[in-house]
């Protein structure tokens, strides 16, 4: 399940929330390579990243699954927020530049199809971002953050699902390398510690961060996916009078 949009805004109004905010900034900042006019696209919960990145862009998205829910973005001017469904973004092939996914990939049910499903509306050489909750890291092990939610990845993981998606990992960075602490002298002290973590413990930061590029030399078999949307209820097996119907128009 994802996270209700209710409680990541209230993580991310938090003192520990604005701390992990700028921790995962800075270190989006080392693999964010800059692309003029392009168009970007938020999938999760992206907002703080989308206002400090998406300055430069032709056009911006955040796209929030309906499972998570949805507030408007942004604050002042028309909004930019929808309701998608992972596996069907309701854009066109090719038509994106770049796509940062947060507290998304861990919760989608089927994260191949997803990768798969933003692979197809990426432009040739269009670049993907990944953050992650670590699995080495401490931070997926409490619940009271949204990264102690939903599953958290290796890189090992995820090289593999990105290879089998088409997509080539270009670059890695970590970030929450202080723990998930509330108190007020780990707070005091994140700088020093995500330092140290960066230097001495780098294998369990609390998300991992990747940058691929969508891969297009490799060729692979194209079958049509069904919809895993429910458009109609239908109820099965269906009622006494359906068949009794049914009975008639056959004699």
């Amino acid at each position: 399940m994802y996270c209700d949009i209710v409680d990541l805004r209230s993580f991310y109004s938090t003192t520990l929330g604005r701390l992990a905010e700028r921790s995962i900034a800075m270190a989006l900042s080392s693999v964010w390579a800059g692309l003029p006019n392009e168009r970007l696209v938020g999938l999760g919960y992206a907002l703080p990243w989308l206002d400090r990145f998406g300055t430069e862009a032709e056009r911006v998205f955040a796209f929030m699954p309906a499972s998570q829910g949805a507030i408007n973005w942004p604050p002042n001017g028309p909004s930019a927020t929808a309701l998608v469904f992972d596996e069907e973004l309701p854009l066109f092939d090719s038509s994106i530049d770049r796509m940062l996914l947060v507290h998304a990939l861990e919760h989608a049910e089927n994260p191949r199809e997803t990768l798969m499903e933003i692979w197809r509306v990426l432009a040739p050489g269009g670049r993907l971002i990944i953050v992650v909750p670590n699995r080495r890291g401490v931070w997926a092990r409490f619940e009271h953050t949204p990264f102690g939610t939903g599953r958290p990845w290796s890189r090992g993981q995820l090289t593999t699902l990105l290879r089998e998606t088409n997509f080539t990992p270009s670059a890695w960075s970590e970030a929450l390398l202080f723990p998930p602490s509330r108190k007020r002298w780990v707070l005091r002290f994140h700088q020093i510690l995500e330092r140290s973590g960066r230097r001495f413990w780098p294998m369990f930061c609390g998300v991992l961060i990747v940058e691929a590029q969508k891969r297009l030399y490799q060729g692979l078999p194209v079958a049509q996916r069904a919809s895993r949307r429910v458009f109609v209820p239908v109820l099965a097996p269906q009622g006494a009078s359906a068949a009794r119907e049914g009975d008639l128009t056959q004699r």
